[in-house]
C-alpha cells in the first residue's frame, strides 16, 4: 500500500514536472515566433522604405533644379555651393543606407571579413567626407525654420561624430566600443527613412500644419532612433534595474 502511494506521489511528480516543461516550451515557442514576426516586419518596413528612398533618388536624375522637394529651395538653389552639397547628399545617401546595413549581418562579418571591413570603411568615408557635412549645408537653409535647422544641424554633427569614434575604436581593436558607436550610427542613418515614416503617419491621421509636421518629424525622426539604439546597447544594464524594482 505504501510502494503505491509512492508510485502514486511520483506520477504526479512527474506529470507536473512534464506539464511545467510543456509550458515553458510553448512560451519560448511563442517568444521565438514574436521575435521572428517582428524582424521579418522590420526587414520588409525597411526594404519599403528603401525602395522609397531609391524612389526620390531617380527624381533627380537627370539634375533638375526645379523638381520635387527643390521646388521649395529656390531662393538658395541659385547658389553653387548649396547645389553641391544637395546633389552629393542625394546621390549617397542611398548607398550608405545599404552599405550601413551589411556591417549588422553576421553571416558576412564570419563568412567575409574581408567585404565587412571594405564596405563599413566605404560607409565610414561616404559620411565623414560627404553626406554628414553636404547635410549640414543643407540643415542650415532648412525648411521649418529654426527648430529644424538646429535639429538638421545637430543631427549632422552627431552622425559625424559616431562615425568617426566607430572608425577610431576599431584601429585601437576596441571591438565593443566600435560595435556601439557603429549602432549609433546607422540609428542616424536611419533617420533618412524614419523621418519619413513619422510625417506619413503624421499627414494622415492629424490635422497639423505641414510645416509644423515638419518641425516635429525633424526632430522625432533621428531622436526616437538614438533613444532606441542606447537602449539596446545598455540593454543588460536596463534589465538589471528592471529586476531589481521588480522585486
Amino acid at each position: 500500500m505504501k510502494k503505491t502511494l509512492v508510485n502514486m506521489m511520483q506520477s504526479m511528480e512527474d506529470k507536473a514536472t512534464d506539464c511545467d516543461r510543456n509550458s515553458k516550451a510553448q512560451f519560448a515557442s511563442a517568444k521565438n515566433m514574436l521575435i521572428l514576426l517582428g524582424r521579418v516586419t522590420l526587414l520588409f518596413t525597411f526594404l519599403y522604405l528603401s525602395f522609397l528612398m531609391l524612389a526620390i533618388t531617380f527624381q533627380y536624375i537627370p539634375m533638375d533644379l526645379q523638381v520635387a522637394f527643390l521646388a521649395t529651395k529656390q531662393h538658395v538653389i541659385q547658389f553653387q555651393y548649396y547645389q553641391i552639397a544637395f546633389f552629393s547628399h542625394v546621390y549617397s545617401s542611398i548607398f550608405i543606407l545599404i552599405l550601413g546595413s551589411t556591417q549588422f549581418i553576421e553571416s558576412i562579418r564570419r563568412k567575409y571579413p574581408l567585404f565587412h571591413r571594405y564596405f563599413g570603411l566605404t560607409y565610414v568615408m561616404g559620411i565623414l567626407c560627404i553626406s554628414a557635412p553636404s547635410g549640414f549645408v543643407m540643415g542650415i537653409h532648412g525648411n521649418g525654420g529654426y527648430i529644424a535647422q538646429s535639429s538638421f544641424c545637430i543631427l549632422s554633427i552627431l552622425w559625424f561624430y559616431y562615425t568617426l569614434q566607430s572608425f577610431l575604436e576599431i584601429q585601437k581593436r576596441n571591438i565593443i566600443k566600435h560595435r556601439n558607436y557603429m549602432i549609433l550610427s546607422y540609428a542616424l542613418t536611419l533617420s533618412a527613412l524614419t523621418l519619413r515614416l513619422h510625417k506619413y503617419i503624421l499627414a494622415n491621421t492629424t490635422d497639423v500644419h505641414r510645416l509644423d509636421i515638419y518641425r516635429i518629424v525633424s526632430w522625432s525622426g533621428w531622436v526616437i532612433n538614438l533613444v532606441i539604439a542606447y537602449a539596446f546597447i545598455n540593454r543588460n544594464t536596463l534589465n538589471k534595474v528592471i529586476s531589481q524594482r521588480a522585486e
